[in-house]
């Protein structure tokens, strides 16, 4: 299996918190894992170019003021894998994070495709659209959803109501990881012989997982606790993944959806 990290939405530049890294936009991180049997699997989709031709319809005017996105065809991901010789409709699996609009804007572009979500995340979409995180217009198309229920499932890593994919191996997981959204989840993806995480908004800066002290970023600090639904189980949950970047180094990767370091780090080695 071969992965790319993609970046599918940039967004306003931000600075770092010390020295040694250059300001840079904040990035919506995307994976498209190349599976022999199962086609192109997309881990997020970033904005989409329905975002990208009409934002007043398709995206709330204050998150765009907010956000600052860039708004370029050239990364969504759909040109993204025409770009590497595909074609939409190899893209057969979609595992969304959440359903946020820069994680579930490029929907649209992939009719075809399954899309996995855990089943509180989508039952709270459909309530509270449209507002500022939900757009209806990511779904209008009718997406042939993959829904999980919360409760007892595998354990991962000492982390429970793991569910495998439906339709896909072992090798891709979701992680229920509460607390930005009422069914936010990780999901991992194992690729020879490691773990990548995608934790999606579960935090948004790479010192938030530094040993000792959290250190988040003032800017992206703001965002993340302005839209989280629960305070306390996102920072347990930040903390556990601290613990699992401690514990399992060597065997697990962690990433968040908006940090443009991280994203920097993979793309840099050819990931």
């Amino acid at each position: 299996m071969r992965i790319h990290h993609l970046n599918c939405g940039s967004m306003r530049k931000i600075e770092p918190t010390y020295d040694g890294l250059a300001p840079a936009h904040a990035v919506a991180h995307c994976l498209l894992a190349e599976t022999e049997r199962d086609g192109l699997v997309l881990v997020e989709t970033g904005l989409g170019l329905g975002d990208v031709r009409d934002p007043a319809s398709a995206l709330a005017a204050d998150w765009t003021e907010m956000v600052e996105p860039v708004l370029d065809p050239a990364e969504t991901a759909v040109r993204q894998v025409e770009r590497l010789g595909y074609a939409p409709a190899d893209v057969r699996h979609i595992l969304l994070t959440h359903l946020d609009v820069d994680h579930s804007g490029g929907l649209p572009d992939f009719p075809d495709a399954r899309v996995h979500v855990l089943e509180e995340e989508l039952a709270a979409a459909v309530a509270e659209a449209p507002s500022r995180r939900y757009r209806p217009a990511h779904w209008a198309h009718g997406p042939r959803w993959v829904t999980y229920e919360s409760g007892p499932g595998e354990e991962w890593f000492g982390f429970g109501g793991v569910r495998q994919a439906h339709g896909l191996p072992p090798e891709f997981l979701l992680v229920p990881l509460g607390g930005h959204t009422a069914g936010h989840a990780a999901v991992a993806v194992r690729d020879d012989g490691r773990w990548l995480l995608h934790a999606g908004d579960a935090y948004f800066y790479h010192g938030e997982l530094r040993a000792g002290e959290p250190e988040p970023h003032p800017l992206l600090d703001v965002v993340q606790t302005g839209a989280q639904v629960d305070a306390e189980l996102r920072l347990r949950n930040r903390d556990r993944l601290r613990a699992l970047v401690r514990d399992h180094a060597g065997e697990v990767e962690v990433f968040s959806a908006h940090d443009p370091w991280e994203l920097r780090r993979y793309q840099s080695t050819g990931e």
